[in-house]
């Protein structure tokens, strides 16, 4: 630094601009010159300095960009309307595994528009019709199983629902033990304030294949149960 000093020094004293009264404005200008070297060198970080920043440097951007970039998960936590669905849906289950006819009903929506498509293929319209012929069934069922699995919701909007599962039950029916499974799907619509069943589908796992048309009937054409 001393010697860039010194040789500043001397090129403006030894220039024609240095001559006479340009002699102290030369020699500003060389102390000044020689203060920005001063100063860039003494800010700059030695040789062994420089490396070990970088190093540094390169060991929290590599990792924390890697970290940046990787997916943050999150858990998805059900809306307070997909809970009210699914509280009506637990709460038409549990009629069913009770065989209790009231419950199960308070979950339909009492209208002569509500329609069922029964298990056997059959079509029950009116929600009196379908409280008679649960009134029926249920008189003679004892010692109901049943267990769902595979639920899904899915809302169609704030007042409008869709409810998917796959179904197992047993019971004894006139002395009698019977099981059977297959899938279940619900229309749920918001009315008055509470979330309703406005139509049920219901069936079987393995449908009769006789019931089937032959293009149905291959493996390569229908669709395997799953659990």
């Amino acid at each position: 630094m001393i010697r860039a000093f010194i040789r500043s020094f001397r090129s403006a004293a030894s220039s024609r601009f240095a001559r006479g009264s340009n002699l102290s404005l030369a020699l500003v200008i060389s102390f000044a010159l020689a203060a920005t070297v001063y100063g860039q060198q003494a800010g700059a970080p030695s040789g062994a300095a420089q490396p070990a920043k970088a190093a540094n440097r390169a060991g929290q951007t590599g990792p924390a960009r890697l970290r940046a970039k990787s997916p943050v998960r999150t858990e998805r936590h059900a809306g307070p309307e997909e809970q009210a669905v699914r509280a009506a849906f637990e709460k038409l289950l549990d009629g069913i595994r009770h065989a209790n006819a009231d419950e199960v009903m308070s979950v339909y929506w009492n209208s002569p528009q509500l329609i069922i498509f029964n298990n056997n293929g059959t079509v029950t319209k009116g929600w009196e019709q379908v409280r008679a012929n649960r009134l029926s069934l249920y008189a003679e069922v004892k010692d109901v199983k049943l267990d769902v699995r595979d639920v899904r919701v899915h809302m169609l909007g704030p007042n409008a629902a869709l409810v998917t599962c796959l179904w197992t039950q047993s019971q004894t029916f006139r002395g009698t033990p019977e099981s059977s499974s297959g899938r279940l799907t619900l229309v749920f619509q918001r009315i008055g304030g509470e979330w309703k069943a406005i139509h049920a589908h219901t069936s079987p796992e393995a449908p009769d294949s006789s019931r089937l048309m032959p293009s149905e009937r291959g493996s390569a054409n229908v669709e395997k149960p799953r659990s």
